[in-house]
């Protein structure tokens, strides 16, 4: 990232990708261990579902004031949040108490994404920029992914879900330090009660076909992404027969998967190889899932499932970057809000879908349904639109939303070179 200030948003984003995945192994744990797998599945849930309303309203407070301070503010309270269910652990509290807390946490972390997915076009101006920014952020996060059940394992046999949600709260704290005195350049905003509807983003969306069917791809990711937490328990203990060490190795296939998929986008995509990029990876990753359905070698089928991951790390970088480019500047971080809710809800409904397949059919089966819903809904979407944007400019917005407009023009005009 050539801008110093990316790579201090890389930083502390690091920090808060693996803070997002310890606490939720943590406290998925932790559940299990006090009422069985009703609690593991009840707290999925307590998580989520709030998580997924709230995201919409809270993206909004960046449309409304500073993102890079909503940043900093998602962290501070990322921390204090983590904080409290680490002391309520430690305290032996009620088993109530402290899934609202864990609650609460999961909640503020849908704060940061939307505010981040705001500021970066700001850093990163031309569209090589961009797409080099997200694939480093892609990078980083996919790592997250990768090491952050490592960190948890180990911090959960040193001393329990307490520590993890403390040593969390700690790492997200640093990454609000380093971003504590970021600046970027100030953006057009909403005019008058728009500041805090997210209605507004919802309506710029309804508006644009294309930034809506990107929206619709990056959630229909997100259906899969929670079935796919399900279903390698099920590949790993029912089908391989590798056991609870399988379950690491899987999941640890796709994170390699999704850091190598984040590098080679960031280099390799730009101009109209980005939709291509979308296009492409939605089959790698669908097919690639789809496949696993046919192999019997444990080896094998981690490296299809790493296959896979390359294919959803380079759709998801794609897609993010269009996004960025062709949602209207003054509602970005409200689409991003509306992106992180469903795809909260995503992650939910993928985690029943898949149960659900396992139930009527068997693993198998299921792998194939789950991979078929990123190319439907690509198909169903109509990716071959173009995805000039159709700006409505609200009243009160500067000409520098136009500029945006302008920029996004050149990304689809603009050749593969």
């Amino acid at each position: 990232m050539h801008d110093p200030r990316l790579r201090r948003i890389g930083a502390a984003f690091a920090a808060f990708n693996v803070a997002e995945w310890a606490t939720w192994i943590a406290m998925l744990v932790y559940a299990y261990d006090h009422a069985g797998v009703l609690g593991s599945g009840v707290v999925a849930v307590v998580q989520l579902v709030p998580a997924a309303f709230f995201a919409p309203f809270a993206s909004t407070l960046a449309d409304r004031y500073t993102r890079e301070r909503v940043l900093v503010a998602s962290y501070v309270a990322q921390a204090l949040a983590m904080g409290a269910t680490a002391a309520a652990i430690a305290a032996d509290a009620p088993l109530l108490p402290v899934y609202a807390l864990a609650a609460v946490a999961a909640t503020t972390v849908t704060i940061t994404r939307p505010a981040q997915n705001g500021i970066v076009p700001s850093l990163a101006t031309t569209p090589p920029q961009l797409t080099a920014a997200n694939g480093a952020l892609g990078a980083i996060e996919n790592a997250g992914i990768l090491v952050a059940p490592l960190i948890a394992g180990a911090l959960l046999e040193i001393g329990g879900a307490a520590l993890v949600y403390a040593a969390m709260a700690l790492a997200v704290a640093a990454g609000g330090a380093v971003v504590a005195t970021l600046r970027v350049a100030d953006v057009p905003r909403p005019a008058g009660r728009a500041r805090l509807d997210p209605r507004a983003a919802f309506r710029s969306l309804a508006q644009d076909r294309g930034a809506a069917s990107l929206v619709a791809l990056l959630a229909a990711e997100s259906v899969q992404i929670g079935a796919m937490d399900v279903l390698f328990v099920a590949l790993a203990l029912d089908v391989l027969r590798t056991g609870d060490a399988g379950v690491g190795i899987l999941n640890a296939a796709m994170g390699l998967g999704g850091v190598i998929g984040a590098v080679a986008a960031a280099r390799a995509l730009g101009g109209r190889r980005l939709v291509r990029g979308v296009a492409l990876g939605a089959v790698v990753w669908g097919g690639g899932i789809a496949a696993i359905a046919l192999l019997r070698d444990a080896w094998t089928v981690a490296a299809m499932i790493a296959l896979a991951g390359i294919g959803r790390s380079l759709a998801d970088v794609a897609a993010r970057t269009l996004l960025q480019r062709v949602a209207r500047v003054d509602v970005l971080s409200g689409v991003f809000g509306v992106l992180e809710g469903l795809s909260m809800a995503a992650l939910a409904i993928g985690s029943l879908f898949a149960p659900a397949l396992v139930q009527l059919f068997d693993v198998r089966v299921a792998l194939i349904g789950v991979g078929a819903v990123l190319p439907v809904t690509l198909a169903l979407t109509g990716m071959s639109i173009a995805l000039r944007p159709r700006h409505a400019l609200a009243d009160g917005v500067t000409d520098a939303a136009g500029d945006a407009r302008r920029v996004a023009d050149e990304l689809v005009e603009e050749g593969p070179g």
